[in-house]
């Protein structure tokens, strides 16, 4: 017997069956969609001096590290503009430049209280303008090794393919944490006010010997 497959009742199957593939495939992609978690965004960036080194975290847990090359003059916190010294203490994340000289930049929210304050009393100007960013269009091809020396003017740096990740996971108002070390070590600090230099006093612990 020979069967047309022009009739309707073939046109019918061949439509259904059709249809039912493409539901399917629809039905695959909306699960996909809803199931697949969006990119998850930093809470938290620690800065930390003595290991060249910034960290993004989420609810504690570390997304990446990166190491970064930091101000000319890096230790020891920023106290008045062009000591090419990067800050160190508690910030914000408070702006984003798509735009910068430096391909992208977040902008740090130095200087805080604690800074126009100590550099009130030395009567000078605390500075400001600290970001993290990466590097000139002209020195892109630098890469990696740009990490080689601390070449910024008190800023972050990272390379440019690094810039573009940080920007997309870190959102305005993240705390930016940036510290000397990796442990905060108790100590006092005095400001020589001819200078301005910060000097970091840490007490000595002397041991108890045990009784003879």
């Amino acid at each position: 017997m020979r069967v047309c497959l022009h009739t309707p009742v073939f046109q019918l199957a061949r439509s259904i069956a059709v249809f039912g593939v493409l539901l399917l495939l629809a039905t695959s992609w909306a699960t996909d969609k809803a199931t697949t978690p969006a990119a998850v965004k930093a809470d938290r960036v620690v800065i930390v001096k003595s290991t060249r080194t910034l960290t993004l975290l989420h609810h504690g847990q570390v997304l990446k590290t990166y190491q970064v090359a930091l101000g000319g003059d890096p230790v020891g916190p920023k106290v008045k503009a062009g000591d090419k010294k990067t800050p160190e203490g508690e910030y914000v994340i408070d702006s984003k430049n798509p735009h910068s000289r430096f391909h992208l930049a977040l902008h740090i929210s130095y200087p805080n209280v604690a800074d126009r304050e100590r550099a009130r009393k030395l009567g000078v100007s605390p500075g400001g303008g600290v970001e993290i960013h990466g590097l000139e269009a002209k020195y892109a091809w630098v890469g990696s090794l740009h990490r080689q020396v601390n070449w910024t003017a008190g800023c972050v740096a990272v390379t440019n393919p690094e810039i573009e990740e940080i920007y997309k996971l870190v959102p305005v108002g993240t705390p930016v944490e940036i510290k000397a070390d990796e442990k905060l070590v108790e100590h006092s600090e005095t400001v020589d006010p001819k200078t301005g230099n910060v000097h970091l006093t840490i007490p000595l612990v002397s041991a108890s010997r045990p009784r003879q």
